[in-house]
Parts: C-alpha cells; structure tokens; sequence
C-alpha cells in the first residue's frame, strides 16, 4: 500500500494531480482546496496518500497531512458518504474544522460540501459525533453544551440563553462557546438571563 509521495507535479485534471516520483506519474485524486494549495507544475510536492483496491481499479486520494487522509477515512464509514462525498468535504473545510463542526452539530457547515444534502450531514453528525471531539479544536464544554442542546437535554436556561445568543446572530458553535463560558463563573443553576449577559460579554 501506498502511504506517501513524494514527487514533482507534472500536470494537473479537474479533481487530481499527476506526481511524477522518480520517472513513474502517480494519478492522485485531491480535494479542491489541496489542489489549490499544491505548488506549480516542475516544483515538488509531498502528498499523504490513501489506497483504495477494488476488484476492478486501484485509486489514490492524496492530501495534504495525515488528518485530512484519517477524516477522510472516518467520513467514508458512514452510511451513504463515498470517495466523492467525502473528498467534497475535506474540499471546503480542513480536517480540524470537520471535526468540530461535527462535534458541535453544525450541519448547515456540512450541507456546504457539494453533493451533501441535509440528510447526509445529519447522518455524518449523528455517527461521528462521539469521534469528533478527539480531533476537535474547540473546548470540551463548549461541544458538551451544544450537544446537549442539539439533543434536547440541556437544562431549561442552557437551551434558551444559546437560542438568544442564536437569535441575536452568533454562529451556534459562538453561543455554545459563550454559554459554556458563563455556566464556569455563574454556576450550572444560574438562570437564561444571567447566562446571556455574561455570554454577551464572552462575546463583546
């Protein structure tokens, strides 16, 4: 199998890179956004490489760290998200921002990726969001406020000081962040008002 190239670009097709390594053009497909990263044709490249082996085709997806290559193996166990669903992903968002979108239930962000209707990013959310937050960038509190909301278990003051937040024009994962930021200093029993002041200041 092979893990990674090392080579120089020889030219580029509309979803892969062709890496000249030593002589032999390897055809790497890429998603968009490590295609625009990946430097001219001549110049050397370095690619983390996934092999996928059928019984009629042997394929390579590269990317451009061991991340991407690993997100791109946990999107494609869920039911539904192939090669080509997950290459549209990890093409808008880089593998830290699909494990916390995840982790924070943002669909919305997910539905972004072409080919990926609400459906399947509900579906990518409920699989992997007890994966997610291993490779999330965002704090623990804020993915347990958002999931508890986004699961209708969050206390009564929780739900409605994100939803305030929410309304008021922050991104969920913001209100989530600020909310989960109020209840350190405020306590778990404070009440929606005191949460959404001391959120807006988070905010402010």
């Amino acid at each position: 199998m092979i893990g990674k190239l090392k080579g120089v670009v020889d030219s580029y097709g509309d979803d892969f890179v062709l890496l000249d390594v030593q002589g032999v053009c390897y055809q790497v497909h890429c998603p968009s956004r490590v295609l625009q990263q990946l430097p001219r044709v001549g110049e050397a490249a370095v690619l983390a490489i996934e092999t996928m082996v059928r019984e009629d085709m042997i394929k390579l997806f590269g990317f451009s760290e061991d991340n991407e290559r690993e997100w791109f193996r946990i999107l494609m166990t869920v039911q539904g998200v192939g090669a080509k669903v997950a290459l549209g992903i990890l093409g808008i968002m880089r593998a830290t921002e699909v494990a916390n979108a995840i982790a924070l239930g943002d669909k919305t962000a997910i539905t972004r990726a072409p080919g990926v209707g609400k459906r399947v990013a509900e579906r990518i959310v409920t699989e992997l969001k007890d994966k997610a937050p291993a490779f999330a960038s965002v704090e623990g509190d804020t993915i347990a406020v958002s999931q508890s909301v986004a699961e209708n278990v969050a206390s009564r003051p929780v739900a409605d000081a994100v939803s305030a937040l929410s309304n008021l024009g922050y991104q969920p994962a913001q209100a989530s962040a600020a909310v989960a930021a109020a209840m350190k200093s405020a306590g778990e029993e404070a009440t929606a008002e005191t949460l959404i002041r001391l959120g807006l200041k988070e905010l402010a």
